[in-house]
């Protein structure tokens, strides 16, 4: 153990997803529940030069991940070969899929956990420590729902409220359904308890998280419970913000359009994948929808909620994919006129159909296309968010969002439409925390965000403070500052006695 310390100590190393994020605030909850820190809490003079457990929560989608996952192994060899004592941990979709393979890489690491069984650390750690050799746990189903496992959340104004886990869909580029597998879903009850219960604590704002939000309930028999869902939040008192990621074109439908439009507290973003604008390519991903659906989608959100911003995910150079299919992407893309872009250059996933289908294309080719429509999206970009130039806009104040917020004297969150803004707190005026609310005039559109500087001119500033805001206000002395403590799980099935009783929630469960 390390010696700095009268209690050991942790450190969560977190790559990929929401899904990754939201899981590694339960692998902290678990080891402080197990009587370690977090050694980021530690004073920077007083930290051991590397935790006594360090883990890593892991990513196999992006290109790469394996590189990347032995590289940061490798580094830490040294800290362990000083300290024996010290345990290295791997879990998430990395672990799942290569399971032994880990520890014969890297045979110092000492505990390998698959994404069913994030509860199992502690005593992985602790049969580790007793056997002295490697324990590798991988569950090949989910036997308890990650929401009943000890969390600590990052933030105290926001958090993420998973409503399923997994993936039924069987898209040839994609690792995930195996690693994650089948689709399971919560019911909306103890889904809604875990909400209002953050709300109790302060939190504004919720993103619900899925693989697939859209067709949340079909496990239960009931296809139209995600909309339901979203009616639902909006009858908890205090939530100011819901969000969620990510769903299906393919299951996407038109009663979610009208929950979005007609719920205040959820928000007018929505993150849409394309993944490609060919026909010919969807076939080929296994994409059950075209690109005329995708388009009508779009146009269906905008004509019942005009001010949505719209983002998406697209995936260059899929094998097989032909200049004249990339040219339909381009088409779409201007078409849709995406607020943003997560774009990707398709890289080969071992155990997915794409890795062994004809028509690999050289990385040349990929690369060219990539920054093609790199350049599209931006012109794209940037015109809409022109569009948003005078324009008074709600900003929910963030940490960490603006780097360099110290040199341009801003603050910066994001308004409702999830769009990133940098703004300027006049002399004399209230400075807003972290979790409170800011309504700002915009002054410039840039690709990626929005400056707002108005309020140095006389124009709109309005500060309003928040549960959240004083949520975070009150966490300035823990550990870490603005971090909250651990929450010991999900409540029991239904919500607190304290909490109104309304219609929509019980028509949900």
């Amino acid at each position: 153990m390390s010696t700095s310390t009268a209690q050991p100590t942790y450190d969560v190393r977190t790559h990929g997803c929401q899904m990754n994020v939201h899981d590694s605030e339960r692998l902290a909850g678990l080891l402080e529940t197990a009587g370690y820190v977090d050694v980021n809490s530690l004073p920077a003079d007083g930290r051991p030069e590397a935790a006594d457990v360090v883990v890593f929560n892991t990513c196999a989608v992006r290109e790469n991940a394996d590189n990347k996952l032995y590289g940061n192994l490798g580094q830490l060899r040294p800290a362990k070969m000083h300290n024996p004592d010290m345990q290295i941990a791997v879990g998430g979709c990395m672990a799942q899929k290569d399971r032994e393979t880990i520890v014969q890489r890297a045979p110092w690491v000492d505990v390998v956990f698959g994404t069913h069984n994030i509860g199992s650390l502690p005593a992985l750690l602790d049969r580790a420590r007793h056997n002295k050799r490697a324990e590798v746990e991988i569950l090949e189903s989910l036997e308890v729902f990650p929401s009943t496992l000890p969390t600590r959340r990052d933030s105290a104004y926001a958090g993420w409220v998973s409503i399923s886990v997994g993936c039924n869909n069987t898209c040839t580029f994609c690792i995930v359904p195996s690693l994650r597998g089948k689709e399971a879903d919560r019911r909306p009850g103890d889904v809604l308890a875990e909400i209002e219960a953050l709300v109790a604590q302060g939190v504004v704002e919720v993103t619900l998280l899925g693989q697939n939000v859209n067709t949340y309930g079909v496990e239960f028999g009931d296809r139209l419970a995600f909309g339901k869902l979203l009616r639902a939040c909006g009858d908890i008192d205090g939530l100011e913000r819901v969000r969620f990621t990510s769903p299906h074109p393919a299951a996407f439908t038109d009663d979610v359009i009208a929950a979005m439009a007609q719920t205040p507290n959820v928000m007018p973003s929505l993150h849409m994948p394309l993944q490609s604008g060919s026909d010919k390519v969807l076939r080929d991903m296994r994409r059950s929808y075209r690109s005329a659906r995708f388009l009508g989608i779009l146009d269906s959100v905008r004509d019942q909620i005009p001010e949505a911003a719209i983002t998406t995910d697209i995936i260059v150079g899929f094998p097989g994919e032909t200049e004249q299919d990339f040219e339909e992407t381009l088409r779409v893309v201007r078409e849709a006129r995406f607020a943003s872009a997560f774009t990707f250059q398709y890289s080969i996933r071992p155990g997915t159909p794409a890795a062994t289908m004809p028509g690999q294309l050289p990385k040349a080719v990929v690369q060219e296309r990539y920054e093609r429509l790199i350049e599209v999206q931006e012109q794209v970009s940037w015109a809409e968010n022109r569009l948003i130039e005078g324009r008074e806009v709600e900003v929910l104040v963030a940490t960490g969002e603006g780097r360099k917020d110290s040199a341009t004297h801003r603050l910066s969150g994001r308004a409702r439409d999830n769009r990133l803004v940098h703004f300027s707190v006049p002399e004399g005026g209230e400075r807003p925390r972290p979790g409170d609310l800011v309504t700002v005039g915009v002054t410039y559109g840039a690709p990626h965000h929005l400056v707002a500087d108005s309020a140095l001119g006389g124009g709109p500033y309005a500060v309003r403070r928040t549960p959240g805001g004083d949520a975070w206000a009150a966490l300035q002395d823990a550990p870490v500052p603005g971090k909250p403590a651990v929450s010991l799980g999900m409540p029991g099935v239904g919500r607190p006695a304290t909490a109104p009783a309304t219609a929509p929630v019980s028509a949900c469960r």
